[in-house]
């Protein structure tokens, strides 16, 4: 369980950065690619809440009181955005660089300790919810990191610089999830809430980052983008009917 959670979490973080490397070497045709990738990470993650996590932890001994950890994670990350006054910026050309790029570099790495928090917690639980998670995590990391990098460059940093930052935040997410990992024995009673609080920040993401951003830079191929959230979505859903919990 250890090494699955290990691959996972580091798929989800380390494996995403491959989304910035095609900027520094094509910056248009990663650019492009990043909006496609936003759409189906926006249906990827309303996937994983809505058909993974929120019916896990409703069935739990919970039961629907975890509901109210739902709404927790919605409000905390939307708080903590307006706190740092960061978002994730995939479009490099509407940010104030120098401003937002020490933001952009915290708010990232926490964000990922998140995310490998859910990822540890998911694997606990089954599979099938861990793999489920981990698609989410990683299908929304690559477009961010396309735009971290993007950030970055245009504040003034090296190549190598920009990579080694990158680095560092992605690393919160294996950080993360160790940590879970070794504590889920003391914590096991509340992993339900902690998925339930997941949930909430995948869709906050979703629907007030992600989704946004579609609607806002792709009105000429609105229809393509409305599909790949559907697809999103539908690998999600059809996930669960392959892998038995």
């Amino acid at each position: 369980m250890f090494y699955q959670i290990l691959i996972a979490s580091l798929i989800g973080s380390v494996a995403a950065m491959a989304g910035g490397f095609f900027l520094l070497y094509r910056e248009a045709w990663a650019k492009k690619v990043s909006l496609l990738l936003v759409s189906f990470a926006a249906g990827t993650l309303l996937g994983a809440a809505f058909f993974e996590l929120i019916p896990e932890v409703m069935e739990s001994p919970a039961g629907e009181s975890v509901l109210l950890w739902v709404v927790a994670g919605i409000m905390i990350i939307f708080i903590f955005e307006k706190f740092l006054k960061w978002y994730h910026c995939h479009n490099r050309e509407v940010c104030d660089y120098h401003t937002f790029s020490g933001t952009v570099l915290f708010g990232d790495a926490a964000h990922n300790f998140i995310d490998g928090i859910a990822i540890a917690l998911s694997f606990s639980v089954s599979v099938e919810l861990g793999i489920a998670t981990t698609m989410a995590v990683f299908f929304h990391e690559v477009p961010q990191e396309i735009g971290d990098f993007g950030v970055l460059l245009h504040a003034g940093y090296s190549k190598a610089k920009v990579f080694f930052y990158n680095l560092l935040t992605a690393a919160a997410t294996p950080v993360g999830a160790i940590i879970a990992y070794f504590l889920t024995p003391t914590v096991s009673d509340l992993i339900w809430y902690f998925l339930a609080f997941a949930a909430g920040t995948f869709i906050y993401i979703s629907a007030s980052d992600l989704m946004p951003e579609v609607r806002h830079k792709a009105r000429a191929k609105e229809f393509i983008h409305i599909f790949l959230v559907l697809v999103g979505i539908a690998v999600i859903w059809g996930l669960g009917l392959l892998i038995p919990e």
